[in-house]
């Protein structure tokens, strides 16, 4: 049978990172591809004894249809950790659905939006689907470059998109005197910018920066999750925006999905309200820490004169470079070709580009991958690198 496919569903491609980490499941691969958290990090006892007080205590309410808006108790513990009114969170469907939610309401055909260069993958598959212009702008080992944000670049942009912690790929971090500069930057220009942050809970020192979003709180979106400090499983994030824009994304939530599962909702909250977090971040952070630690070494000891890389301050990633001379994605079928030794994965880092594509950068993520194992796994990927040189 012919389908009569739309053009806008015709536009769309598969992820290269969901492609690659179909490869990773074998279990003779070291994967550096996946940008996903620890297992380790569930807090499963937790969620065991949430989940029976849930069925325990509020059966009927927890397995009925809930609120657009989300769990009340829920945004009200969001809205006290940044400051603002319980009115102003929507909880999505993990904070991919914010973005999608963004795209429907804030773009249209031919729309100018303000990415990062490279930015998050997931962030430019949500924007394209729906035909906006993306205009990128430079950046540089800590993020946008105040000196890009020109009249001529942002006049007219619809919103400018960061993802100022621990950046999904580079791991880069943007300074607080560059955040008051964007910020400023937009506010003159009355451009709304979108704050990406699942990984700022994720600094190593536990010593956070302002976020944007309290530097401007009407002129900000801001969209949180649980995934990386709680499950991904549950998929439960959140957005925080001005009135005007919030009703808005509860109305187009309403036609995306009804309502985020309202009894991961309560399972997020209950696990919240014992109170447990600042310790669980604090084993999270120590445990990224030391396998960022162990990377940082391998990558010292087997690629110093082959590959130069960034050492993230928190998060998840680290960003490296090959020599002009080797394309990564090159690199990567040799990796996962390999027949003596173990294969290892990566992400290539063309994807991210909006702009100028550098194809000799790759995403290495070390958050799943034992000390012993991301040795192995560096020292293989340094030999793979040498027979393309």
């Amino acid at each position: 049978m012919q389908f009569d496919i739309s053009q806008r569903a015709q536009r769309l491609t598969s992820s290269a990172i969901r492609e690659i980490l179909k490869v990773t499941e074998d279990p003779s691969v070291i994967s550096f591809a996946g940008g996903i958290p620890s297992p380790q990090t569930f807090p499963v006892g937790l969620m065991k004894e949430a989940c029976a007080r849930i069925l325990d205590f509020a059966p009927h309410a927890a397995l009925q249809y809930a609120p657009t808006e989300g769990y009340t108790p829920l945004r009200e513990w969001i809205a006290e950790r940044h400051g603002v009114t319980a009115d102003r969170v929507l909880i999505t469907t993990g904070s991919q659905q914010a973005l999608d939610l963004l795209a429907k309401v804030l773009i249209d055909p031919g729309s100018r939006i303000l990415v990062e260069n490279p930015t998050y993958l997931g962030a430019l598959q949500a924007f394209s689907l729906f035909e906006p212009i993306l205009t990128p702008i430079e950046c540089d080992g800590e993020g946008i470059v105040p000196g890009a944000l020109t009249e001529e670049t942002i006049l007219g942009a619809r919103f400018v998109y960061t993802m100022p912690n621990f950046q999904n790929p580079t791991g880069r971090r943007l300074p607080v005197s560059r955040r008051r500069q964007l910020v400023a930057a937009m506010k003159a220009a009355n451009i709304v910018v979108i704050e990406d942050d699942p990984y700022g809970e994720l600094d190593y020192s536990g010593e956070p920066l302002p976020t944007l979003l309290s530097m401007n709180p009407d002129g900000v979106v801001y969209l949180g999750s649980f995934s990386k400090i709680i499950a991904p499983g549950l998929r439960v994030g959140y957005a925080i925006a001005p009135m005007p824009l919030i009703k808005k994304l509860v109305q187009t939530k309403q036609a995306s999905d009804l309502h985020t599962s309202g009894f991961a909702q309560r399972m997020v909250y209950e696990v919240l309200d014992t109170g447990f977090l600042d310790a669980h971040l604090s084993q999270i952070r120590a445990l990224y820490m030391a396998q960022r630690g162990a990377m940082l070494a391998s990558l010292a000891s087997h690629c110093a004169l082959s590959m130069s890389w960034n050492a993230p301050e928190g998060g998840m990633f680290l960003w490296a470079r090959v020599p002009d001379s080797v394309d990564a994605v090159r690199l990567l079928e040799k990796s996962l070709a390999h027949e003596n030794g173990s294969r290892v994965a990566f992400v290539p880092g063309a994807p991210f580009y909006a702009g100028k594509v550098d194809a000799h950068t790759l995403r290495l993520s070390f958050v799943t991958v034992p000390p012993a194992r991301i040795e192995e796994g560096v020292a293989q990927l340094a030999s793979t690198l040498a027979m393309l040189l």
